[in-house]
């Protein structure tokens, strides 16, 4: 009787010890795993709040002492691009450690006044006047005020850029007199970095308050970057509206003191005529054996600019209507940075009718912008109720099947 007791004793012993191994196995590979730094190019702050506290622990998030992070800092290599959090202050952004660097009070609590009475050495004077001195005429062609802080991290080289508000925007809905705002930011003039706000609904005086922060970046390439600012408003059923941009050259600027508070005006935005839309090489090939229609986009030549940087990022979207209604559509691959592009794709569409008297087929250039909607540069439609050039293709490959026809189109407008 003792020798079954004694057996079930060492038997609920050794379950004990194997379920509580495999527990401490499982906590530290879970915690190794959370130690990681996660892959991202920049960090990107929302009211003092990281968006990524999902990968981070909590010394990460809030910040800790100086002692223990200067044990905990690990060697930057000079070119790389990684996600670094250390030296974080309670509000999420990153203490200054240059020694001329200027000490101000917390951005929240300033206006735009405020901001023109301590920027007068680095906002222009065309700006101060601007701001200051406005007729009546003048303000309702205004769209409104950026305004924005830059700042330079030597120790870890990275580029900080806090979009605090907007002032006196102009209502893009007639209806309820408000706008949608919200601000596209890319760094030109290679565009790798693009970024936006969110979104802040029914609002001409929009606060966003969010720092993008730029790792990588050597301070000696300030000085040839440029800034651009897109500011738009958000329409759920249609095309954002434009309200306007602005353009920030980074030559003159000096960020080796500290943070520099600033703010422009928005300007309009440099809108692209319908003549300079661009052209399109595209072949077409109906068989009436098999009922089917191939479609070749070959290339495209003088597309104009999608933004101040000079190229874009074009793809073709190739859409089919049966009797204008979408029935197929496909896409080609992106090139990068070109005005003229080589794609040379093939597309086969079956025709669910005979004939293409109800066939119609559409082509959409788009500059292709990572993060936000694509742009339409332009369009081409192809069909029986076509005109021009997109007519006469469209009657020979109808009276000549079996025949690849290819033949340049202008784009109108997008």
């Amino acid at each position: 009787d003792e020798i079954p007791t004694v057996v079930g004793i060492f038997s609920a012993f050794g379950l004990v010890f194997s379920v509580s191994l495999f527990a401490w196995i499982c906590c530290q590979r879970k915690s190794s795993k959370s130690n990681k730094t996660p892959p991202y190019k920049f960090v990107h702050v929302l009211k003092g709040v990281d968006i990524y506290p999902e990968n981070l622990n909590s010394k990460k998030k809030f910040g800790a002492d100086d002692k223990s992070e200067t044990k905990n800092k690990s060697v930057m290599p000079k070119n790389s691009l990684h996600l670094d959090l250390e030296k974080r202050d309670l509000n999420g952004n990153f203490p200054k450690t240059a020694p001329k660097t200027q000490s101000s009070p917390d951005l929240e609590n300033l206006s735009p006044k405020h901001f023109a009475e301590r920027n007068k050495d680095s906002v222009s004077p065309e700006s101060l006047k601007s701001t200051t001195s406005l007729s009546s005429e003048e303000k309702q062609d205004k769209l409104g005020t950026l305004f924005f802080s830059l700042e330079y991290n030597f120790e870890k080289k990275a580029f900080v850029v806090n979009i605090k508000e907007a002032r006196g925007l102009p209502a893009m809905d007639e209806q309820s007199m408000t706008s949608d705002p919200y601000i596209k930011m890319t760094i030109l003039p290679e565009k790798k970095h693009k970024v936006k706000t969110r979104v802040l609904r029914k609002t001409l005086d929009p606060a966003f308050d969010e720092t993008f922060t730029f790792y990588g970046i050597p301070y000696s390439q300030i000085q040839d970057l440029t800034l651009h600012f897109m500011i738009l408003s958000f329409d759920r059923f249609s095309r954002d509206d434009v309200i306007g941009e602005v353009l920030i050259p980074l030559a003159g600027i000096e960020l080796s003191e500290g943070r520099m508070l600033m703010d422009r005006e928005i300007i309009k935005r440099n809108v692209r005529k319908s003549s300079g839309r661009g052209e399109l090489l595209i072949s077409l090939c109906y068989q009436s054996t098999t009922n089917t229609l191939t479609v070749v986009v070959l290339k495209a030549r003088h597309l104009p600019k999608s933004d101040v940087s000079g190229l874009s990022d074009p793809y073709v979207k190739v859409n089919l209507y049966h009797a204008k209604k979408r029935i197929s559509k496909k896409k080609t691959h992106v090139k990068k940075c070109t005005p003229n592009a080589v794609f040379n794709e093939l597309f086969v569409f079956d025709i669910p009718c005979e004939g293409l008297d109800d066939i119609s087929i559409e082509f959409l250039v788009l500059d292709s912008e990572r993060g936000s909607r694509n742009e339409v540069i332009g369009r081409l439609t192809l069909g029986s109720s076509a005109e021009g050039t997109a007519g006469e293709h469209w009657k020979e490959i109808c009276e000549y099947p079996r025949r690849q026809i290819a033949k340049w189109h202008m784009l109108c407008d997008g």
